[in-house]
């Protein structure tokens, strides 16, 4: 069975089939955030610190860390801030982090200074990016994130899209670097624009799964852009996602509804022993209101309570 390890400098965690579903807590990036952008070059890092801790606190297992700034300000330096953001996150928890970047400078420079074993987000199927981050890769020994896309950019195809991870990985393992250290993203497209979306991506997770023998990961939230109750459909979009098979994804921990889905897709597909997961995370919530209505029924067509259940007229 497939794992990818990723670790911090105290805690260890695994990328797997069997394994718990990884959420990467996508916060810490000023990508269309244009005030925590103009923090972040001004050297206030009052949001980050909050976001961190906000994720933290919800229950992300990673945090992904980004530093690109230059749409604020196209003169910024992407590695001494991406650093600098790296050592406050390290300073406040001990969650594992990915390096997100496509600067390869950025990334070197990264991993000099990260704790631990790090997941790098990321590298393409385009020849010069697998020259320059591959090595990387290969000297720090860490794992990956493989975006399938290339020098044709993305493909609305999905067999497409699973050649180029295929070429991902074969180029790898050129590098010395096993297909456990490779997490691919098989680029989740906005169902509101294609319909057939959904179906798409979970059956390009299950081929990359039985074929290529990898874990995946997704930007959770792509397959509700542009449409309205975007957490809704993510809720929905993760545990269909997890059953066929995606490992991780890098999404917004603090949001519940979301949250939730990941914690009961976990239960039912057993990668939750004796749910204790779940009940560490509910077993003080409060029932709300006409829970006690919805209560099942029992074997005697009763409801707990004493009430009868109604049952159907003939």
């Amino acid at each position: 069975m497939t794992r990818t390890i990723v670790a911090s400098a105290r805690r260890e965690i695994v990328i797997g089939f069997d394994e718990p579903f990884c959420v990467i807590g996508e916060r810490i990036n000023p990508t269309g955030r244009k005030k925590l952008a103009a923090e972040m070059v001004a050297g206030n890092f009052e949001t980050v610190t909050s976001d961190v801790l906000q994720q933290v606190a919800a229950g992300a297992t990673m945090l992904d860390v980004n530093a690109g700034v230059t749409a604020v300000d196209p003169n910024a330096s992407e590695p001494p801030l991406l650093l600098e953001t790296i050592r406050l996150v390290q300073s406040l928890t001990d969650l594992p982090i990915s390096i997100d970047s496509s600067v390869s400078l950025a990334i070197k420079a990264a991993l000099e200074i990260a704790e631990g074993r790090p997941l790098v987000n990321s590298v393409t199927g385009e020849l010069e990016k697998l020259e320059a981050i591959l090595p990387l890769i290969r000297q720090y020994d860490v794992p990956v994130v493989a975006i399938s896309n290339d020098e044709n950019g993305i493909s609305e195809d999905p067999d497409v899209r699973f050649e180029v991870a295929r070429r991902i990985v074969r180029h790898a393992a050129d590098y010395g670097i096993k297909p456990c250290d490779i997490v691919v993203d098989p680029l989740v497209m906005p169902i509101g624009a294609m319909g057939t979306a959904g179906r798409q991506v979970f059956a390009l997770v299950r081929r990359l799964r039985e074929e290529l023998g990898v874990n995946t990961i997704c930007g959770a939230s792509n397959i509700s852009f542009g449409l309205p109750h975007r957490h809704g459909i993510n809720a929905a979009f993760l545990p269909m996602a997890i059953a066929a098979g995606m490992t991780s994804a890098i999404m917004n921990p603090c949001r519940p509804q979301e949250m939730e889905a990941v914690r009961a897709a976990n239960v039912l597909m057993g990668n939750d022993p004796s749910c204790m997961g779940w009940i560490h995370s509910y077993r003080d919530a409060v029932p709300s209101a006409g829970m006690a209505a919805a209560a099942p029924a029992t074997s005697t067509g009763r409801r707990r309570g004493g009430r009868e259940a109604r049952r159907p007229t003939a």
